[in-house]
């Protein structure tokens, strides 16, 4: 690489006053600057022309002037799109997204805008003494007060302390004496705290840059979880405490024991321990997540309102109790979180509400007011792969013998749990007239017809036969497939919603990582490889397009009609709001970029950095 001898504050400022004419600190389609700019260094004149190249110049110079150099290099300015976007990601966006709770780490965390109390708060488990011991320690270096929790954590106690918006803390480790927390990656923007089914796709990502230590420590902060906690929190704040997550946890142990280059079976051992405690006394406990007819559904527990929403997000579900009260909605939505107003309505109302939390999908259409009485497609496909791991594992590497809690497992019998449930989700699920599984209803005994990209998680766990995944890919399918890649759900589930009901930011137009992800490896498993590369292609291409042109934003979501970042929706938009230079992109949306580039052909990948579109080479 050749090296530009600059003055890097000097040609910093002038940059910005020429470029940056919409004073964001950034250079954007959206500043209306001459797109050129000249550089000298060692008699030598470089032209930088357009948007994403003098985007990449502003990038490159403040990276300079923050390590301290008077030189940046020449190629980093000239990258081809796509390999910068990978090579920041791999290189730089992992670094901002890792945190630690640990003397090091927590004023990182502790200044999170969620703590809502003068003192940050830590709650500690109460079967973690160590840790209780050690941040007592901490307390009054950060002004820190640490609570442990009680021994048995009832819904109420979790309303008690909704107010607080405390951390919970995660696991801590000690070696030649000196403690330290073991790393986790956050998903990033407001996202300060580890996220349940984040981890999995984050760690996608992490493993495929060779990240392999940071990947296994996002494991064993989920056995931390399960370990004292009962559960993968939906994240480690005090308000989920009563809130689970998409069940990844298998799929996150083998891939890291895969990658591992020597095979440490004391290691495997103990997370299929702890995996196997997570499947019967989270997902297998009848009458909660575990419902009568021996499928699955979300069901969080919790009173009230979840106080981690903005403020407005229920006005329309509680503007009519308000108007009967004669109160406005603020009023009467506060005495109801203070308990001071009773409503069995909405009682029932959040409890749908706060499994659709759980469910990872908040919110969407689809499960809106019915999400614990739903077994949706999704969960039962990731229990399904729960039970296939455990039968794959157990006969590969345990000689088909595991022992747990003083019972024996083998293959055959995790293959018939999982047999059991793929008879179920046919029998219930499945729909032969619209060639695609769908959520079910348990008090309406009926299917929810709702096409999500959710209904091709069989695919992924492997469930569908050939006859069925075909059905789906014709038929189904292309009502997602969009510009951009595929859409939450398609526009004609919507055609039921009335247009002046908020937008809902699982649903059609917006895209989401995990969603492709999932379908790029459903496909993949039953032989669609060409179309797999072309939804791989229309997502990057997305990214990338949306990178070149909004210096080098890698955000939450996308609108997929139209291919932006811009999505009008409820949250925002994580990954958006940085100056010069994104610190860490979006977690998912980074392993998605990384798990595509790596899955996409050298043709495509060529194309790709040449920005062309999809619609020259897919769009009929």
């Amino acid at each position: 690489m050749s090296k530009l001898q600059l003055n890097i504050s000097e040609v910093l400022s002038n940059l910005l006053i020429r470029e940056d004419t919409d004073k964001d600190k950034r250079i954007t389609i959206e500043d209306k600057g001459p797109k050129r700019f000249l550089l000298y260094s060692n008699g030598e004149e470089i032209v930088v022309e357009g948007t994403y190249l003098l985007s990449n110049l502003l990038q490159e110079l403040i990276l300079a002037q923050e390590n301290g150099n008077d030189f940046i290099e020449k190629d980093n300015i000239f990258e081809q799109p796509a390999n910068r976007i990978s090579r920041m990601i791999r290189d730089y966006f992992w670094d901002g997204l890792t945190r630690t709770m640990d003397e090091n780490g927590l004023e990182n965390i502790l200044t999170d805008s969620k703590s809502k109390t003068e003192k940050s708060i830590i709650y500690v488990p109460f079967t973690d003494d160590f840790a209780m011991q050690y941040y007592q320690k901490l307390a009054s270096k950060f002004n820190l007060k640490v609570v442990q929790l009680p021994k048995e954590i009832s819904p109420q106690y979790v309303s008690s302390i909704n107010d607080e918006g405390g951390i919970l803390a995660l696991a801590l480790k000690q070696e030649n004496g000196i403690i330290s927390g073991v790393p986790f990656a956050v998903p990033g923007g407001r996202f300060n705290e580890m996220y349940g089914w984040d981890s999995y796709f984050e760690n996608i990502g992490l493993l495929l840059d060779d990240k392999l230590d940071l990947a296994k420590s996002m494991v064993e902060n989920f056995a931390y979880q399960i370990t004292h906690y009962g559960k993968i929190l939906n994240a480690n704040r005090s308000y989920y405490l009563t809130r689970t997550q998409p069940p990844f946890y298998t799929s996150m142990i083998r891939e890291v024991f895969e990658k591992m280059p020597k095979k440490d079976l004391n290691w495997l051992k103990n997370h299929l321990q702890i995996a196997l405690k997570e499947y019967q006394t989270v997902w297998m406990e009848q009458g909660k997540r575990l419902t009568e007819n021996g499928l699955n559904r979300y069901f969080a527990q919790g009173i009230g309102l979840p106080p981690e929403t903005e403020a407005g997000h229920y006005d329309d579900i509680i503007k009519s109790f308000a108007d009967a009260e004669n109160l406005s909605i603020p009023e009467y939505e506060k005495l109801y979180y203070q308990r001071k107003i009773q409503n069995q309505e909405l009682d029932d109302y959040f409890v749908h509400d706060r499994s659709v939390r759980e469910s990872g999908h908040d919110t969407s259409y689809r499960i809106e007011a019915t999400c614990a009485s739903l077994n949706v497609v999704e969960l039962n496909a990731m229990l399904y792969k729960y039970e296939t791991d455990f039968a794959e594992l157990i006969e590969h590497y345990f000689n088909d013998d595991f022992e747990f809690n003083d019972q024996n497992y083998t293959k055959k019998y995790w293959l018939e749990k999982a047999n059991s449930r793929k008879i179920l989700m046919n029998q219930l699920l499945w729909n032969e007239n619209k060639s695609c599984f769908f959520d079910y209803n348990i008090e309406t005994k009926s299917q929810n017809i709702f096409l999500s990209a959710t209904c091709f998680f069989p695919l992924w766990a492997k469930i569908a036969t050939q006859e069925q995944a075909d059905k789906m890919i014709q038929k189904a399918l292309p009502k997602l497939i969009c510009l951009g890649g595929i859409a939450g759900c398609s526009k004609e589930a919507l055609s039921n919603i009335d247009a002046t009901q908020m937008q809902r930011q699982w649903d059609f137009p917006n895209g989401w990582p995990p969603h492709q992800i999932i379908i790029w490896q459903g496909l993949n498993n039953y032989g669609y490889h060409d179309l797999a590369q072309e939804l791989i292609y229309r997502w990057l291409w997305m990214i990338t397009k949306n990178a070149c042109e909004y210096n080098g934003t890698v955000p939450e979501k996308y609108d997929v009609v139209s291919a932006s970042h811009k999505v009008f929706a409820e949250y925002g938009n994580q990954g958006t709001d940085f100056e010069y230079i994104t610190r860490e992109g979006f977690g998912w949306m980074n392993a998605s970029f990384q798990y595509g580039f790596q899955l996409l052909n050298a043709d495509f990948k060529a194309k790709l950095n040449q920005l062309i579109s999809p619609n020259d080479l897919f769009l009929k």
